[in-house]
C-alpha cells in the first residue's frame, strides 16, 4: 500500500489532507473518530460522521449552561434565544449571505424546508413549477402543491456545453430540454395549450425553478450561473412572470456550499448532519428577504403569533418572518450544538475540505475506470462525468456505479452491498431517492419504470436485476475525515471481490468465483458411502432445535419443524437476525406426551405446550414473507412467557394451514429453482436443509488458513447453519450436482443451493450471542454465484408415489443409507 500511496501523494499531495490546520487528516482521524477504526465508511452524500471532539464540547456546553425555551423572557430563554440569533448569523455565513438580504429559517431538515417552501408558495394556474430531472424526490414533492393549485408542472434537462468563441458566463451555453407538462386542471389544460403547447399567459404570476448544487445521485455539481441567466430572462423558459430559484443544497453544501452574494438564489435549502454529522432533524431554509414576503403560511402555533382570541376569528401575526415560518419551540439544544460543528469547518476551511475530498474521488475514479476483467471488458460502469460534453465538468466527492461480470451480465447492487458489508465498508444502494437522475443514467423507459413496480420492485428493496438492467446503483461518497486508506481499501474490496482472474486449482476445487463451477467435477472420488449422520428439529422458527435418531415424516416435511413462531407488537417476524435473544431459547418435543417443551436462561419456569391443543377460536391470518398462512394464536399465558424470554412485546402462533407455494425450476445446478406445489411450514424455501460434514470440513479449512493475520480462528460445526439434516461420506460440495435423493424409503427433491445470509455469523458464547464476519466472508470469496452465496441444499419431501396417493408414513433414522442422484 506504501507504493500506492505514494503515487497518490505525488498526484494529490497538494490538495489532500489539511497542512494548515492545527490536526492533519490522519491525527484527526486517529484521535476523533476512534470508532472508525477497521471500518470505511463512505457515505458521507447519506450522513457524514460527527467526530469525538465535537460531541465532548456539545456535551460540555449543555452540561454547563442552562438553555430555556426561548418563547419568554427568563435567563435562561434569553440565553437559548442569544444562541439561536448567533447561529442564525453563522449559517448565512456559511452560505455567503448577507443578513441584510437574507433571512435563515430554521426547520426539521432539507425536506421540512422544501415542503414549507411548497405549501406557502403563491401557486396560481399560471404558475410553473419546473426542476431538472436530477432532484431529490424532496424537491419532486413540491409539485404536488403546484399542481393542486392548477400550475404547470414540467421536469427538464439542463445541459451545459461550450463555446469557445464567447467569454460571458464562463464561455457556458445552456440548453433546456423540456420533458411533458403535467397539469391536473382539465379546463386549464384545455384553455392554456395551444398546438400541443403551453400559451403564454399575462400576469405577475410567480415561478419556480429548482436544481440541486449538486446531485445526490451522480455527483455532478451544477453550475450556479443559472441562478443568474434564469432570473434575468437569459434562458427563455417559455413562461412569463416572475422567476424565482431554489437551489437543494442538502448534498453540495458540505463541500462546497453556495455563495448567495455571487449567485443570489431565491431559496436554498441544507441539512446540518450533511455537513459536520450532528445535529440530525435539523435544517434550515436560507430565503430571500424579497421571496419571503411571498410565502403565505395558513397556520399559526405558539411563537408564531402578537395576539389570538380564542373565541372569535382574530389573529395578530408577528413581524418577524423567521418567527411567523417556524412553528412553535424550535429545537434550541439543537441548534446550541451547531456552533460546535462549524468550529471544525472553520478549523480546515470549507476550501480545504473540497479539495481533500475531491482528490480522494478523483483517485478513486480513475482507477476504478481502469479495472478491467481477465477478458479486457471494464469491470466499472461510472454515471455522471462520462455523460457530458463538458470535459471539465466539476465533480463533488461521490462515485455512482455499477459493475460487470465478464461476460457483460451485471452484478446487483444487493450483492455488492451485502459483499462491502462482510469487508466492513458502508457504502449505499439503491436510488438514492433520485428518481430523475437513476432513469436518466440507467437508460430506464417510463415502460421500463411501471413494469418494475408491477413485478414488485419498491424502494429499498432487493430486487436489483430486473428483466437484464440494473433498478439502482452503488453510491461511495467521502467526508471531511476520509483518509487516503478508505480509499485503498474500498478498490482493494472491488478488485477482490469482482475482477476475474484466471481459474486457479487448490486441493481439486475451483476457486474462480465469477465462472464458479460449485460442484467438484474433478474430484476422482466417488459417491459410494454417504450416510445420514444426524437429524435436527426446529419447532420454533429461530430458535434453537434438538437431535433426534429417528424422525416421523409429513407432507409438510419434518413433522413439527418451523410449525411455531414469534411475532413482534407490530406483527413483524421475528428472527435471531433482529432479535438474538431468539438463539438462547431451547426446545423439545416429546411424541409420546405429546408436548412442546420450551427453556429460556432468563425465565425461571419451563414451558409446556399441548401438541393436541385445539386453539380454532383463535385462528387468524399472517403474512409471512409474502407467503399467506391460516395461524392459531395462544393466550396470555404463553404470550407473557416468550415476553419475557427476548425482553420484548411478542405473540406465539402456529401453522395450522398454508397455501401450497408453486415454484419455477431453473433447471441449473445451483438452482434457486423450487420445482412444484409443496406445503411448507414456517421456512423460508425448502422443506428440510440438508449440509454435508465433508463440505463443513473444508469450508473449516479454508477459515484456518485464511487466519494468518494473529487473529483467533473461528471455526465453524454444522449447527451454525440451522440444517435438518447432515450426511457424511461424500466428498465437499457434490451435493451441488444432486438432483433427487432417497433416504431409507424416503424420496426427496433438491431445490439448489441454499443462499445464506448473515444469520450464519451469528453464535453463542457464554451465553451472550455475539457476531463475526465469519463464515460468510470465507464463504463469499469462493462459494458466490449470480450474487447469492450458497452452502447446503434444500430439500422437498416427495410424499406421494406415482399414483398420486400419499403413501404411509416414513421416518428417517441416524445412520441409514444416502442414495443421491444426478441428472
Amino acid at each position: 500500500m506504501e507504493q500506492s500511496r505514494e503515487e497518490f501523494l505525488k498526484q494529490f499531495g497538494g490538495d489532500y489532507g489539511y497542512p494548515d490546520a492545527p490536526k492533519g487528516v490522519d491525527e484527526m482521524r486517529a484521535t476523533d473518530f476512534k470508532r472508525l477504526e477497521e471500518m470505511v465508511y463512505l457515505d458521507h452524500a447519506g450522513a457524514t460522521l460527527y467526530s469525538e471532539a465535537q460531541m465532548a464540547d456539545v456535551l460540555k456546553d449543555l452540561t454547563s449552561n442552562v438553555y430555556g425555551n426561548p418563547h419568554s423572557q427568563s435567563d435562561s430563554s434569553m440565553a437559548a434565544s442569544d444562541i439561536i440569533t448567533a447561529a442564525r448569523h453563522q449559517v448565512l455565513k456559511y452560505f455567503n449571505a448577507s443578513p441584510r438580504d437574507y433571512k435563515c429559517i430554521f426547520t426539521s431538515g432539507a425536506t421540512a424546508a422544501l415542503k414549507l417552501v411548497g405549501e406557502c408558495f403563491p401557486w396560481s394556474r399560471e404558475s410553473c413549477y419546473m426542476y431538472t430531472m436530477e432532484n431529490h424526490n424532496s424537491v419532486l414533492g413540491i409539485r404536488e402543491y403546484a399542481l393542486s393549485k392548477g400550475a404547470t408542472a414540467m421536469a427538464v434537462d439542463v445541459e451545459e456545453v461550450v463555446d469557445l468563441a464567447k467569454n460571458h458566463d464562463s464561455g457556458s451555453l445552456y440548453k433546456i430540454s423540456r420533458h411533458s407538462d403535467q397539469r391536473r386542471d382539465k379546463d386549464v389544460l384545455s384553455h392554456n395549450y395551444q398546438n400541443g403547447r403551453l400559451s403564454d399567459i399575462s400576469g405577475n404570476n410567480w415561478n419556480i425553478f429548482a436544481f440541486p448544487s449538486e446531485c445526490n445521485f451522480s455527483g455532478q455539481k451544477f453550475n450556479l450561473n443559472l441562478v443568474k441567466l434564469i432570473k434575468e430572462g437569459k434562458i427563455p423558459l417559455q413562461q412569463q412572470g416572475q422567476w424565482m430559484v431554489l437551489i437543494d443544497a442538502a448534498k453540495g453544501c458540505a463541500t462546497e456550499p453556495p455563495n448567495l452574494t455571487l449567485y443570489p438564489a431565491d431559496f436554498v435549502v441544507c441539512s446540518f448532519y450533511k455537513i459536520f454529522g450532528y445535529p440530525t432533524g435539523l435544517g434550515a431554509l436560507i430565503v430571500k428577504n424579497e421571496a419571503a414576503n411571498l410565502l403565505n403560511k395558513r397556520y399559526f402555533s405558539g411563537g408564531t403569533v402578537a395576539a389570538s382570541i380564542a373565541d372569535i376569528d382574530f389573529v395578530q401575526r408577528r413581524n418577524s418572518i423567521e418567527q411567523v415560518l417556524e412553528d412553535g419551540t424550535i429545537s434550541f439544544l439543537s441548534i446550541a450544538s451547531l456552533r460546535h460543528g462549524f468550529k471544525i469547518i472553520d478549523m480546515l476551511t470549507i476550501a480545504a475540505i473540497g479539495r481533500h475530498t475531491a482528490s480522494l474521488a478523483t483517485y478513486v475514479r480513475g482507477k476504478m475506470m481502469g479495472l478491467k476483467h481477465s477478458n479486457e471488458k471494464n469491470v466499472c460502469t461510472i454515471y455522471g462525468q462520462q455523460a457530458t460534453k463538458v470535459e471539465n465538468l466539476k465533480m463533488g466527492p461521490t462515485i455512482t456505479f455499477n459493475l460487470k461480470r465478464e461476460d457483460g451480465s451485471w452484478f446487483g447492487y444487493r450483492e455488492v452491498e451485502k459483499l462491502a458489508s462482510l469487508s466492513g465498508i458502508h457504502l449505499r444502494t439503491g436510488c438514492f431517492c433520485n428518481p430523475g437522475a437513476c432513469a436518466k443514467y440507467l437508460g430506464l423507459s417510463h415502460s421500463d419504470l411501471v413494469s418494475n413496480f408491477e413485478a414488485g420492485h419498491v424502494c429499498w428493496d432487493d430486487n436489483d436485476i430486473i428483466n437484464g438492467k440494473p433498478t439502482g446503483a452503488v453510491r461511495i461518497s467521502f467526508g471531511y475525515m476520509s483518509i487516503y486508506e478508505d480509499a485503498e481499501k474500498f478498490l482493494k474490496f472491488l478488485q477482490s471481490s469482482f475482477v476475474s482472474r484466471p481459474v486457479q486449482f487448490n486441493n481439486e476445487y475451483m476457486l474462480n468465483l465469477n465462472t464458479l463451477s460449485l460442484v467438484d467435477n474433478w474430484s476422482p472420488k466417488v459417491v459410494s458411502d454417504v450416510q445420514l449422520k444426524s437429524i435436527t428439529i426446529y419447532p420454533v422458527k429461530s430458535c434453537q432445535g434438538f437431535s433426534v435418531k429417528s424422525w416421523p415424516l409429513t407432507t409438510g416435511g419434518l413433522m413439527y419443524d418451523r410449525e411455531w413462531l414469534l411475532q413482534g407488537s407490530g406483527g413483524e417476524i421475528l428472527t435471531q437476525k433482529k432479535v438474538p435473544e431468539l438463539g438462547s431459547i431451547c426446545t423439545l418435543i416429546d411424541l409420546e406426551l405429546g408436548k412442546l417443551f420450551i427453556e429460556s436462561p432468563i425465565c425461571k419456569d419451563k414451558l409446556q405446550i399441548s401438541l393436541l391443543e385445539n386453539l380454532t377460536d383463535l385462528s387468524a391470518e399472517v403474512d409471512v414473507y409474502g407467503q399467506r398462512y391460516e395461524v392459531q394464536s395462544y393466550k396470555d399465558r404463553v404470550n407473557t412467557w416468550f415476553s419475557e424470554a427476548i425482553r420484548r412485546p411478542c405473540t406465539f402462533v402456529r401453522c395450522s394451514s398454508s397455501n401450497y407455494r408453486s415454484y419455477t425450476n431453473s433447471g441449473s445446478r445451483d438452482r434457486p429453482c423450487r420445482d412444484a406445489q409443496r406445503k411448507l411450514n414456517f421456512v423460508n424455501e425448502g422443506q428440510l436443509l440438508l449440509i454435508s460434514a465433508e463440505s463443513i470440513s473444508d469450508l473449516n479449512r479454508r477459515l484456518s488458513s485464511g487466519n494468518g493475520d494473529g487473529k483467533q480462528q473461528l471455526l465453524v460445526d454444522a449447527m451454525r447453519f440451522r440444517p435438518n439434516i447432515v450426511i457424511s461420506g461424500s466428498s465437499p460440495y457434490n451435493e451441488d450436482n444432486w438432483t433427487k435423493l432417497r433416504i431409507g424409503e424416503a424420496c426427496f427433491t433438491s431445490m439448489g443451493g441454499c443462499n445464506r445470509c448473515q444469520m450464519i455469523n451469528l453464535y453463542q458464547n457464554s451465553g451472550q450471542v455475539l457476531k463475526s464476519k465469519e463464515p460468510l466472508a470465507t464463504l463469499a470469496s469462493y462459494r458466490r454465484k449470480k450474487g447469492k452465496i450458497l452452502f447446503g441444499i434444500l430439500l422437498n419431501y416427495e410424499d406421494m408415489d406415482g399414483g398420486n396417493e400419499i403413501v404411509a408414513e416414513r421416518w428417517l433414522q441416524v445412520g441409514q443409507q444416502v442414495y443421491p442422484f444426478t441428472e
